[in-house]
């Protein structure tokens, strides 16, 4: 996959499929213009060259729009598993991070702001794999300290679309995917040069009220020739997100968002290049920045009197990419992508703290927990025909190396005779520096079948290896339960699939999939080591297996994205769940005397989750519009018969909207069930009320310049207090209204495109 995903570059055409978007029923023409006689005498239609010409239907610009009723089952996103959302629906409902994309766009994706990752179908962590431009990212984890996020390090107006591929299926994404994909695509040159322009630009200033924070997001394209630029830039600065807490002051009581500020920056630099012949090469660099800093009061207490949090996330990345699309997706070479890239993740904490207890005075610790990887990933497909059978043979690789290391600075006035001290661990790195290596390699092919090919059945498999190799560092030498540089470890998994499609009308479709998906355990888990002698103790793993799971999943759909409607029905079964369980020193295998336990990651034998997810949509009478969007899902630990709480309860969103072409408005409601199957059926902590909430939201542009838009929107109308249960951590320490959701809010955004 490209830097950009994959993209449709056409070379010249001399048959019919110049004319035709690029989805089945261009295809269908295809093979039948490749079985049906031409008369001699007939006159041929010639399309233009089209990375050369700067007029005409077939400009570059208009064939690079994001298409979302294609099917892109070359690059493993089959249109029956995948939602697309396009850059003109994020900004015409006002979405300006995943959780107002959870809110009015897919029930079926939430955002767990208490550790920083995507859910999808009752999973979370890193058993979601996000890409960005096709690079995978990591969320991380050290572990012990409460050190976690990365998967989040972008901005979400530099985001030109969105896929959401919803299935357990490692057959083409690898190790992650175990609850579906969320891949996310950068700004293009394309997405801004319209029509036949060769410069121009996109403005953002955004309030919102909820969080008193302003965007400010500026892009710029300009194209010479068949070369295309792209700049873009984003700032963001605020407070905390608020909520319905109403008791304020200090210590384990307050319920109302500790104060905090916030400061984002990013910048986004492109080159993209077209040749003649459906080449495209590309050049991209990015980077980002989140400082989130709190004066954490529900911490200042008998103990502290003073106490501050600092949360930073930094990302950047330098990426190549080479796309090749043919004009006609006949063509024996139909369509190639290849990516190599560079990119870091850092994800940092800070505390700044004053102690009243022994050791009395200055507290402070830097926590730095850092992933570097380089590596590659592509793809390329090809037709071939046996008799009437139509194969679409994708054959794709991904190889990339990863360097993971964490260290936890400190200042304090620990002594060797202070108690407390044994249970404060600062100058040492809990894991040591870990090397990993994953290779894997793909084999799809897309077996189309009968007229107009309604019938395609799709087996594939993706084999996957991995090692990883610890490091001799001194920083893990002066770790407090240091026992020796831990030995290295390897392991591979064999993901196939088999997906049947049947088009039984036009535009329905029915399909059954099977399919096996894994996960590979992270630096962390293998190799933390975290603790001291006469305290606890918390361990990694050397011997867990990689998780795995099957599943089937069955469905519908119909229409497109003016009209139409998709229902499924999952189940999945995991196997080798890691999990931290709490034992004693011989049972973890470790020396030492660790009175309050210790904490070591496992494999558990076997989890399931089952759901059923439904949306629609419906455009009509040239104005009106509808959608909505469900989603249920349910799941048990099969060992120890408990629920997940990483699984949300029933959720649903309903929208309805008028569009005209100078002003338009929607009306949304977000509704949840209650959840009350929980993994602790005796505490109410995990256990949530039912809710429904209204949003309302309208934009206007001025006759004299419709390229400005100005929107508006009021949130939870009636302000209604409510939680999501995703974002209430299994233990709290602070009145559980702490983790309410917002109230009553505002947003106005003024958006030019030039």
């Amino acid at each position: 996959m490209g830097s950009g995903g994959p993209g449709r570059l056409y070379a010249q055409d001399t048959t019919l499929q110049s004319v035709l978007p690029d989805t089945q029923e261009k295809k269908s023409a295809a093979v039948t213009a490749r079985t049906s006689p031409v008369p001699q005498n007939a006159p041929i239609a010639l399309a233009p060259v089209r990375v050369q010409g700067q007029t005409g239907k077939g400009d570059v610009l208009e064939s690079m729009k994001i298409d979302p009723d294609a099917d892109y089952s070359n690059v493993g996103k089959a249109r029956v598993f995948t939602q697309t959302t396009t850059l003109k629906t994020l900004q015409t409902r006002m979405i300006d991070n995943i959780s107002d994309y959870s809110r009015r766009v897919d029930a079926a994706v939430n955002f767990n702001s208490n550790n920083f990752s995507i859910n999808m179908r009752g999973l979370d962590q890193n058993r979601i794999l996000t890409t960005i431009d096709g690079i995978r990212t990591t969320w991380t984890d050290n572990g012990a300290r409460g050190l976690d996020g990365g998967v989040s390090a972008y901005d979400f107006n530099a985001l030109g679309g969105i896929d959401v591929v919803k299935k357990a299926n490692s057959s083409f994404f690898g190790t992650g995917a175990l609850g579906g994909v969320l891949a996310l695509r950068t700004l293009n040159p394309e997405d801004i040069l319209k029509e036949n322009r060769t410069f121009g630009g996109l403005s953002k200033a955004t309030y919102d009220g909820s969080s008193e924070s302003a965007y400010l997001n500026q892009a710029l394209a300009a194209r010479y020739g068949n070369t295309m630029i792209l700049v873009q830039g984003g700032y963001q600065n605020g407070s905390e997100t608020g909520n319905h807490g109403d008791i304020g002051g200090t210590g384990t009581t307050r319920s109302r968002k500790d104060p905090a500020s916030y400061t984002q920056g990013n910048f986004l630099g492109k080159i993209h290049h077209y040749f003649a012949g459906g080449h495209r090469v590309t050049l991209t660099g990015e980077v980002f920045d989140r400082n989130y800093n709190e004066n954490t009061l529900s911490s200042v207490n008998s103990t502290y009197s003073r106490y501050n949090t600092l949360e930073e996330t930094k990302r950047s990345r330098v990426s190549g990419g080479y796309d090749y699309k043919a004009a006609n997706p006949l063509a024996f070479i139909s369509e190639a992508h290849l990516t190599a890239y560079w990119q870091n993740v850092d994800t940092i904490n800070d505390t700044a703290a004053n102690r009243l207890t022994a050791p009395i005075g200055e507290y402070d610790r830097n926590d730095i927990l850092s992933t570097q990887s380089y590596g590659a990933v592509g793809s390329i497909t090809s037709n071939v025909f046996t008799g009437p059978l139509h194969h679409a043979i994708t054959l794709g690789g991904e190889a990339y190396l990863t360097d993971s290391s964490e260290y936890a600075a400190g200042k304090d006035n620990c002594t060797a005779t202070t108690y407390t001290c044994y249970f404060l661990h600062n100058n040492q790195s809990d894991m040591p520096d870990v090397h990993g290596t994953d290779l894997g390699a793909i084999v799809q092919d897309r077996i189309g079948y009968g007229e107009h090919e309604w019938l395609h059945i799709t087996p594939g498999f993706r084999f996957d290896w991995y090692k990883r190799s610890p490091k001799y560092t001194p920083s893990y030498v002066a770790n407090a339960i240091y026992s020796g540089t831990p030995r290295g470890a390897s392991g591979s998994h064999y993901s196939p699939k088999i997906l049947v499609e049947a088009r039984l009308l036009k535009d329905f479709t029915v399909y059954a999939q099977y399919a096996e998906a894994f996960r590979a355990p992270s630096a962390n888990e293998m190799y933390l080591a975290y603790g001291g002698t006469g305290t606890y103790a918390s361990i990694g793993n050397q011997n867990l297996k990689p998780e795995t799971s099957r599943g089937w999943e069955v469905g519908a759909r119909y229409g497109n994205s003016r009209k139409g409607a998709s229902i499924s029905f999952y189940d999945n079964y995991y196997h080798n769940f890691i999990d931290s369980v709490t034992g004693t020193a011989e049972e973890a295998g470790i020396l030492g005397n660790f009175p309050y336990g210790v904490y070591k990651y496992i494999n558990r034998q076997s989890v399931r989750i089952y759901g059923v997810e439904a949306r629609a949509n419906w455009t009509f009478a040239d104005h009106w519009e509808v959608w909505t969007s469900l989603a249920y899902s349910d799941g048990q630990d099969r060992q120890e018969h408990v629920h997940l709480n990483s699984v949300a309860p029933f959720r649903g969103i309903v929208g309805f909207g008028y569009v005209t072409d100078r002003w338009g408005t929607n009306l949304s409601t977000t509704f949840a069930a209650a959840r009350n199957k929980v993994a602790d059926m005796s505490s109410n902590v995990n256990k949530t009320p039912g809710y429904a909430i209204f949003d309302l939201t309208g934009w206007y542009s001025p006759k004299l310049y419709r390229n400005m838009r100005l929107q508006a929107g009021m949130y939870n109308i009636f302000d209604k207090k409510y939680y999501s249960a995703l974002d209430i951590p299994d233990n709290i320490t602070v009145p559980k209204a702490y983790y309410t959701q917002p109230g009553r809010s505002f947003k106005v955004t003024l958006l030019v495109n030039f």
